[in-house]
C-alpha cells in the first residue's frame, strides 16, 4: 500500500472509529436509562418533549396534564382494553409480534397497490382531458377540478413495547436506521424490565389528546374520575383512541369510536394481564 493511499485512508479509519464509539456510547446510555426505569419513573419521554415544543411554538401556551399513578391504581379494565386493542399477544411475545408485522406488511402492500392504481386512473383520465382540449374548437367551458389520489393508510403492527421504545427515546421520523434502533431498544426493554413495569410506564406516558398524557390524566379529562375506577366501556373508548388521540379528542361522538369500543369490550374477557 502506497504512502499516499495510507494517508488518505487514515482519517477515514479514525472517522469510522469515532462513529462506532459514539454508537456504543449511545447504546450504553440507553441501557443505563432503562436500568433506572426498573425503580424510577421516567420524568418525560422524547415524544412528550417534542410535543411540548410543537404546542408552545404554534400556540404560545402549554396546557399539560399528566400524573403518574402506580400500576395497582390503574383499572384492570384499562389494562385489558389497551392490550386487546393494541397488542393482543403482549404477555406472550418477547417484544416483537412477527405475525402482526407480517399481516401489517401485507395490508400495507395491498393499500399501496390500490393507491397506485387510483393514481394511474387519474393520470389516464387527465391525459384524455388534455387530448380532448387540444382537439376541441371550444375553450370557454371551465376546467374540471383536479383529482388527487388518496395516500394509502399505513398500518404499523407495532407491539406495546415497540411503541414505548419509540416514545421514550426516538424521534418521529421513519427511516431504516430509526426502525433498527427501535427494535434494539425494544429488546433491551423486554430483557431488563418485566411486562408489568413495561405496561405501567406505557400507560402513564402514552398520549390521549392535546397535552393529555397517561391514564390518570385521560380518565380525569374524559370521565372526571380516577384511572382506578374506569368501567369496561370507558376503558375501551380510551384504548380505541390511542392510534389517533387528537383526532378522536375532537370527535367524541364518532360512530367508529363507539362501535370499536363495543368490540374491544367483547374481547377484554379473554385478555391476560401481567
Amino acid at each position: 500500500m502506497s504512502l499516499a493511499l495510507k494517508a488518505l485512508l487514515r482519517p477515514l479509519f479514525k472517522l469510522l472509529l469515532l462513529v462506532l464509539v459514539a454508537l456504543l456510547a449511545l447504546q450504553l446510555y440507553f441501557v443505563g436509562r432503562i436500568a433506572l426505569m426498573a425503580i424510577l419513573a421516567p420524568e418525560s419521554t422524547a415524544f412528550q418533549r417534542s410535543e411540548i415544543y410543537r404546542v408552545v411554538s404554534t400556540t404560545g401556551a402549554l396546557k399539560w396534564s399528566q400524573r403518574w399513578v402506580p400500576y395497582a391504581q390503574i383499572s384492570v379494565n384499562l389494562k385489558r382494553a389497551v392490550i386487546a386493542s393494541e397488542d393482543a399477544s403482549f404477555t406472550e411475545h418477547d417484544g416483537l409480534d412477527l405475525e402482526a408485522l407480517e399481516k401489517a406488511w401485507g395490508k400495507n402492500a395491498v393499500a399501496e397497490q390500490r393507491a397506485q392504481k387510483q393514481a394511474d386512473r387519474i393520470a389516464a383520465d387527465m391525459a384524455k382531458r388534455q387530448q380532448g382540449k387540444k382537439s376541441s374548437i371550444f375553450s370557454a367551458a371551465p376546467a374540471p377540478p383536479t383529482l388527487v389520489a388518496k395516500a394509502p393508510k399505513i398500518i404499523g403492527g407495532s407491539t406495546i413495547t415497540q411503541q414505548l421504545a419509540k416514545n421514550l427515546f426516538l424521534s418521529g421520523e421513519r427511516t431504516l436506521l430509526r426502525k433498527g434502533e427501535e427494535l434494539l431498544l425494544t429488546l433491551l426493554l423486554e430483557s431488563m424490565l418485566n411486562k408489568q413495569r413495561i405496561l405501567e410506564i406505557y400507560l402513564n406516558n402514552v398520549e390521549w389528546g392535546e397535552g393529555i398524557f397517561g391514564a390518570e390524566a385521560a380518565a380525569q379529562h374524559y370521565f372526571r374520575k380516577p384511572a382506578a375506577r374506569l368501567s369496561p366501556y370507558e376503558a375501551a373508548r380510551l384504548a380505541v383512541m390511542l392510534p389517533r388521540p387528537r383526532y378522536f379528542e375532537s370527535r367524541p361522538n364518532s360512530d367508529y369510536l363507539a362501535s370499536r369500543a363495543n368490540t374491544i369490550v367483547a374481547r377484554m374477557g379473554g385478555v391476560d394481564v401481567p
